[in-house]
């Protein structure tokens, strides 16, 4: 181990948005079983972290606080999203939403909230109020102060304090991160180090970018993306970058599983031979449709894992407690009454 005998750390985080992260786009319906796949995949892979010791960051969609219609049109902002594309914004669809969670599955979210708070060692964050994104043309700053304020104001109705924010689409600029230090986020999660993952908006998106980003998942193209802790403690919020989407699993290309899986170990190695921050991330949703498969891609993960942290005292940390500087067995609890 070098970079000053620091350990490697592994940070896990979740962008927990059930239907609300998934509903404009075009395969949003046939892609339903896996939305509501998540409620059965989420209550594993929190029984997988309890088992590993596993600090985890839930960034979730404020919608998803609520128990029902009314307290959910009760919370909303003044100021909703000014999108060139209407169909973007959700708040021209809750007359499609069911009265209550126990109805609708895929809209409302408080029991599982609840769920993953009440598990140690996980950090409740958010993904903004209506699953934001803060770089499709005529969007308005102060539109997004007032989701993100809700956001905030959401989560503190449960008695958690929100630290930490994953923007939707990774959709974010200097002015939006402005935002989120007035608002008291001490951390983002930022993208890899390559023009491949670059924040853009949804029109400048390519199929050659995305063809490139999965071509990464299975053989190493652009880098490990493990940082030194130096980059986080850069900037204010603290910039906590991706370094790896756990892709979920596809029959079509099964075969490729046991490449995608070892990319991912040597990542982790390689992060914990030098000291380095290796941040893996993924949706609920994406071990909805295949939840044994993905179960055990993400136990062979953590058992790697357990073994650098044996071997070379590899540590596991929330965002909110890297950027504050907190050692993994003394973080506070992440979802804090205010």
């Amino acid at each position: 181990m070098t970079r000053d005998s620091l350990p490697g750390t592994l940070v896990i985080s979740l962008d927990f948005e059930l239907m609300w992260g998934v509903r404009d786009q075009p395969f949003a319906e046939a892609y339903r079983r896996n939305v509501i796949g998540a409620r059965a995949a989420i209550p594993r892979m929190l029984d997988l972290f309890a088992e590993f010791g596993i600090h985890a960051t839930w960034a979730t969609v404020g919608f998803l606080f609520f128990e029902n219609r009314e307290e959910l049109l009760a919370a909303l902002p003044r100021a909703h999203p000014s999108y060139e594309n209407a169909q973007l914004s959700p708040y021209g669809t809750f007359d499609e939403l069911d009265e209550s969670e126990h109805d609708d599955s895929v809209h409302y979210g408080a029991s599982l909230v609840q769920l993953i708070a009440n598990t140690p060692h996980q950090e409740i964050a958010t993904h903004t109020f209506s699953h934001y994104y803060c770089l499709e043309p005529e969007q308005d700053l102060d539109a997004f102060r007032d989701d993100l304020r809700k956001a905030i104001e959401a989560a503190r109705r449960f008695g958690y304090r929100i630290y930490s924010v994953v923007f939707p689409r990774n959709q974010l600029d200097a002015n939006h991160l402005e935002v989120c230090k007035e608002l008291g986020i001490v951390a983002y999660r930022g993208v890899e180090s390559s023009w491949v993952y670059a924040s853009r908006k949804s029109d400048d998106e390519s199929m050659f970018r995305r063809g490139v980003r999965l071509l990464d998942s299975y053989v190493n193209l652009s880098g490990h993306h493990a940082y030194p802790r130096d980059v986080v403690a850069s900037s204010t919020p603290a910039n906590v970058p991706s370094s790896r989407f756990l892709r979920p699993y596809s029959p079509a290309l099964r075969l490729l599983e046991p490449l995608k899986r070892r990319r991912i170990l040597n990542d982790l190695t390689h992060a914990a031979s030098n000291g380095l921050i290796y941040h893996l991330w993924w949706h609920p949703h994406n071990f909805g449709g295949h939840l044994e498969e993905s179960l055990m891609t993400l136990r062979a993960i953590l058992t790697h894992f357990a073994t650098l942290r044996s071997e070379m005292g590899m540590t596991s940390s929330t965002m909110r407690a890297l950027a504050s500087g907190y050692a993994e067995d003394s973080e506070p609890r992440a979802a804090i009454a205010t």
